[in-house]
């Protein structure tokens, strides 16, 4: 499974360096001797496999940031000549109709090339302030069991606390459900980007810690896939150092004013030891509100045969980049977004942070505002 991976990585990178070529040498054509054409397909050819060389032997850390960030920069080459390529042919489907003949001159080819060095820069610019820049989505969530006074939850996933995303990241996060007046805060994994460098380097447990205190039930969270990467314990440690409450394979009771509310977090199911489902809800009283903090989704269908009124997830990041959000919804029953699954809440975030380098495109950064209240309350 491991190198049928790595063949498919390889593989892509191959075709991308295709597209970006061909892509970059239409653009270079006017400038460009005839004679040169070839140069772009070395440089693009050189700088992935170049990369792609410097990932697999792991001579400095962090390469696969490189060689991810240079597999954008070739994606929205290619996304670039396939918008202008539409471009043109709208222009000339337009002058068909008009009986305007269209020719291909020089004025319109520099047209078309300005068009696409300003599209191309404006991914970057839109894709660096989806990520960065994050939405509120608000939900309202009624559940079929006694719950007297609303709960306002904030959900936080896949912040990848580190390099690119730390102490400023948390201060916004701090305002937002401050501004919003939030109960609880939960972060269903991935919270920090593999290990606890960053995050002890920068002092961000200091700002984590503030947020803790800011909430009038605190920050509950469990790990996700990121956070097991050989690197559970010191993340473990740090978190619960900051006041973080983690939920691990475990339970716990929280009371909402004098009324009882159960929380259960499960280790992402890279931890091959993880509890069962069952096995964490037989620890609960059912009958009264329950909340499942679960880092992927996968397990959806089978939870919404259970007594669990609210799920929430993150993991899928909601594909981060286009067209990956397609990916990511055909092969999950709900890969982003909320919806109702018999008398179960299923909310899966495309998450506050981002993995690898910080770009989002087809996707936002988010928290969800969830208010929990009971439908014997309508």
């Amino acid at each position: 499974m491991r190198y049928a991976f790595i063949i498919t990585i390889i593989v892509l990178l191959q075709l991308f360096s295709f597209g970006a070529a061909l892509s970059l040498e239409w653009w270079l054509q006017p400038w460009s001797n005839p004679a040169l054409h070839t140069v772009p397909w070395i440089m693009v050819f050189a700088i992935t496999n170049s990369l792609l060389l410097l990932t697999v032997i792991k001579l400095f850390a962090n390469s696969y940031r490189w060689i991810s960030a240079w597999m954008l920069v070739m994606h929205f080459m290619m996304l670039t000549a396939l918008s202008t390529s539409l471009l043109y042919a709208g222009l000339w489907l337009l002058s068909e109709l008009s009986s305007s003949a269209l020719y291909y001159s020089e004025i319109l080819a520099i047209g078309l090339r300005i068009f696409a060095l300003l599209f191309f820069i404006g991914l970057f610019i839109h894709s660096l302030y989806s990520a960065y820049v994050p939405v509120v989505r608000e939900l309202s969530i009624k559940i079929n069991k006694p719950l007297n006074n609303p709960l306002r939850i904030v959900v936080a996933s896949d912040l990848h606390l580190g390099r690119l995303f730390g102490n400023k990241a948390i201060a916004r996060l701090h305002v937002l459900i401050n501004r919003h007046q939030a109960d609880i805060l939960l972060m269903p994994g991935d919270i920090m980007d593999d290990n606890t460098q960053a995050f002890t380097d920068y002092n961000m447990a200091k700002d984590l810690a503030k947020l803790v205190t800011s909430l009038p039930y605190g920050i509950y969270a469990t790990l996700g896939n990121h956070d097991l990467y050989g690197h559970e314990q010191p993340i473990s440690v740090a978190l619960q150092d900051a006041g973080v409450q983690l939920l691990n394979d475990d339970v716990t009771c929280l009371s909402h004013q004098g009324q009882r509310i159960w929380l259960l977090g499960r280790f992402d199911n890279h931890k091959r030891q993880r509890v069962a489902t069952t096995e964490l809800l037989d620890q609960a009283n059912t009958t009264e509100p329950v909340i499942l903090l679960d880092h992927r989704p996968s397990d959806i269908m089978a939870h919404s045969q259970l007594p669990i009124d609210l799920q929430v997830s993150g993991h899928t990041h909601n594909g981060q980049v286009f067209p990956a959000n397609f990916i990511v919804n055909a092969i999950n029953r709900l890969g982003y977004g909320y919806e109702q699954i018999g008398t179960g809440h299923f909310v899966v975030s495309s998450g506050y942070g981002f993995w690898g380098i910080p770009f989002r495109l087809g996707s936002r950064s988010e928290i969800w505002l969830i208010t929990l209240t009971s439908k014997d309350n309508s």
